[in-house]
């Protein structure tokens, strides 16, 4: 599958269902801090309305409950990396995305041969407490040249306005949270970003 250009992640099913129907075609569902059975009922419902939608939904974290779920995909942050079973994600045919901040974690993540690598912060964020700081389209480029055929995701501090820059830096994929999210008209700002990244 070739990875989508526009790449929003969220963290509850609203979200889904409300930007889905705009022709979002992948989309990480990304939700902490929630007890598993409605975890899990979120994951199910995300699947079911991807699939409905004809998305691909990309699960943060929870590997386990992906593979019960019947999904495609499954990101991983290097600390859930320390946790997660990787062999039995393989087994199950998921397809695997990392995130990567320095080039120790990305020789770990090309060693389990991913189907895609995340850089990020590429510009400073305000979602999450990080303790790197922004890493510039400079390091986007870098990273491509490293990983060759590997699709490559920019993330954090994204926008429409900036997501031309990361694309010719080299990116195969943008991210966007916040600039959706916290948007006044976030399908509106989905619209723009369906144009920008066609």
């Amino acid at each position: 599958m070739t990875l989508s250009r526009f790449y929003p992640i969220f963290d509850n099913i609203r979200w889904l269902e409300r930007l889905l129907p705009l022709g979002v075609k992948l989309v990480q569902l990304r939700i902490k801090d929630t007890p598993e059975p409605e975890l899990r009922a979120a994951i199910e419902k995300g699947q079911a309305l991807c699939r409905h939608h004809g998305a691909v939904l990309v699960v943060n974290d929870h590997w386990q409950i992906a593979i019960d779920a019947g999904c495609d995909w499954i990101h991983l942050g290097q600390e859930d990396l320390d946790e997660a079973d990787v062999p039995a994600i393989r087994r199950a045919e998921l397809k695997l995305g990392l995130s990567t901040h320095d080039r120790t974690e990305l020789d770990r993540a090309l060693s389990l041969d991913p189907d895609y690598v995340a850089l990020g912060p590429v510009y400073p964020t305000i979602l999450k407490k990080m303790k790197w700081h922004q890493q510039g389209l400079e390091k986007l480029t870098e990273w491509k040249a490293l990983i060759g055929d590997v699709p490559l995701v920019a993330i954090g501090g994204m926008s429409v306005e900036r997501a031309g820059g990361a694309y010719a830096a080299g990116a195969d994929a943008v991210s966007a949270v916040t600039d959706i999210t916290l948007n006044d008209n976030p399908e509106g700002r989905v619209r723009q970003w369906l144009e920008v990244t066609k």
